[in-house]
């Protein structure tokens, strides 16, 4: 267990290996966002292919929401970009599994190709008629659900080898 940098140079090399609050805040909004999307997105999907059927839709409330969330994660997300991009967030410090660390970069950034390709292509899908992206919007939830998957499991095996990485998302760096 560390201890909190006390000194200058102590809180410099800290915070190359911690998130920022805001950095925090925009990963734990996006968690809550995605699952509430994920849950929608079966509603959206009733009332896509309720749309395409030509059949009358009751319900729009599902397909309203999603797309409304679909926009903010997309905002959020082009945001925690350029957070990462003025902000990078190396290895954390002492970490024993380098191969861990480096498939845990490859899922980081798989997720800002999946959670920012999604929008667009959702919205290709239901403003423009397109099955083929509606069918890749379908796939690519798949896909995101395999990556949160990884991510937590990649996490949780960390703290278990000994190195709690967790605490670099749950508790800003000083000064940060």
């Amino acid at each position: 267990m560390t201890t909190t940098p006390t000194t200058p140079s102590e809180r410099a090399a800290h915070a190359r290996h911690g998130y920022s609050s805001y950095q925090i805040t925009l990963h734990w909004t996006i968690v809550v966002l995605v699952a509430v999307q994920w849950l929608m997105g079966f509603g959206m999907e009733r009332v896509y292919d309720a749309v395409e059927n030509n059949e009358a839709v009751s319900q729009w409330g599902p397909a309203f929401i999603h797309i409304v969330l679909g926009i903010t994660i997309f905002l959020i997300m082009v945001a925690r970009l350029m957070a990462r991009i003025n902000r990078p967030v190396q290895t954390a410090a002492g970490t024993k599994h380098h191969l861990l660390a480096m498939l845990g970069k490859i899922n980081h950034w798989a997720f800002y190709v999946v959670l920012l390709a999604m929008p667009p292509v959702g919205a290709l899908a239901w403003f423009g008629g397109s099955e083929a992206a509606a069918g890749i919007h379908s796939l690519t939830a798949w896909l995101l659900l395999i990556l949160i998957v990884l991510h937590v499991g990649g996490a949780l095996l960390h703290l278990v080898l000994g190195e709690n990485i967790i605490r670099r998302i749950v508790r800003p760096t000083p000064g940060n």
